[in-house]
């Protein structure tokens, strides 16, 4: 197996345990047994059980700014755009914790330790609302004076949804159609300069 293949096999054994048993109650042993490879292998891989965990939350991140940018670069309405970006986000981050069972309680309690991972995320996603931003401001059809800004506005906006997302307290008694309207309408409104 190649080094990378071995790096992602070991992640992908880690993150079933500590899906299944929690990150508590999982080892270093455990993950070595499970993943067919030695202690020396993971250790010379990671250094211990949280290093894994941090590689566990960027994989899950990774996969997300693929989906994110697979969006940011679709020729579509900019406004409709930027919709897709915040449902795309906060539907993956919804699958995310609802897949991965014991380590859901994980996500919750050790906040600290995924935002600390979650940097580089954040700002690959500020990224994209402020490319969707610009093509808007270019075009005129949207009307910021500070497209960076704005674009951190969005994402912690985005950000700050998310618990109440997966709980499914978002609009609560909305369908999914009524509630995407109304952050359409949102959207229009706060990027046009409309009163």
């Amino acid at each position: 197996m190649a080094v990378s293949k071995t790096r992602t096999r070991l992640v992908d054994v880690a993150r079933g345990l500590f899906a299944k048993q929690g990150l508590e109650n999982t080892t270093m042993n455990d993950i070595a047994v499970a993943s067919g490879k030695g202690r020396r292998t993971l250790y010379t891989y990671f250094k211990n059980k949280e290093d894994i965990y941090f590689a566990v939350i960027e994989t899950e991140l990774e996969h997300l700014s693929a989906q994110l940018s697979e969006v940011a670069n679709k020729r579509t309405d900019l406004e409709e755009k930027l919709v897709e970006i915040i449902y795309v986000h906060l539907h993956s981050i919804k699958e995310v914790v609802l897949r991965n069972g014991n380590l859901r309680a994980e996500f919750f309690r050790n906040i600290w330790m995924v935002e600390k991972v979650r940097k580089h995320f954040d700002q690959k996603e500020t990224e994209f609302f402020i490319g969707v931003l610009k093509e808007g401001v270019a075009s005129g059809e949207f009307s910021i004076e500070n497209v960076a800004l704005v674009a951190d506005v969005m994402h912690y906006c985005v950000k700050g949804l998310e618990v109440p997302y997966i709980y499914g307290r978002l609009g609560e008694g909305l369908n999914k159609a009524e509630t995407r309207r109304m952050v359409k309408t949102l959207i229009h409104r706060a990027l046009r300069g409309e009163r």
